[in-house]
């Protein structure tokens, strides 16, 4: 049985090997067409590629939804940006097959890094939000920022103190 517990918030997740598999499909078809290497797996390898780059891409910047809402709109994203894509290239006179291919590889390079870097940059932000609000019952040196607070867990014994102990006995 599956519990709430065992699934990401992402969503479903595949297994590696999956993952592994389509990742080198996709960079086969990427290698053949940027080598222009003539192959009868070169066409569907490569629509694969420009297919699933920019909706792995898209896909981890829709984490907030559910695992079919997510594939869907990556996948029409993907196509979006495809077409954006040869669009662009075609009203500038720049159109070529390997130039599509390594400009939509660039921009879903450029798209998971961000959503990477924005993903940590949130993960961060969450553990300070949470180590500022949950009290602090232990703290060790490394954490603190000055010697003063690293023993501040301690019990100050000062020489009045000890006076006071010593003279009450």
């Amino acid at each position: 049985m599956q519990t709430n517990s065992d699934k990401s918030p992402a969503g479903v997740r595949f297994p590696p090997a999956l993952v592994g598999v389509a990742v080198g499909i996709g960079g086969v078809g990427a290698t053949l067409t940027l080598a222009g290497i003539d192959s009868p797996l070169r066409a569907p390898f490569t629509l694969f590629f420009l297919l699933t780059a920019p909706a792995s891409a898209l896909g981890g910047a829709l984490r907030g939804l559910d695992g079919a809402a997510r594939a869907v709109l990556a996948g029409v994203g993907a196509l979006a940006l495809d077409l954006l894509v040869a669009q662009a290239m075609l009203s500038w006179q720049m159109w070529s097959v390997r130039g599509g291919v390594s400009a939509v590889g660039a921009l879903s390079l450029v798209l998971f890094l961000s959503v990477r870097l924005l993903s940590v940059r949130q993960a961060r932000a969450r553990r300070r939000r949470h180590a500022r609000s949950s009290p602090r019952t232990t703290s060790s040196p490394r954490t603190t920022s000055s010697p003063r607070m690293a023993n501040s867990h301690r019990t100050p014994h000062t020489r009045s103190s000890l006076r006071t102990t010593s003279s009450q006995g």
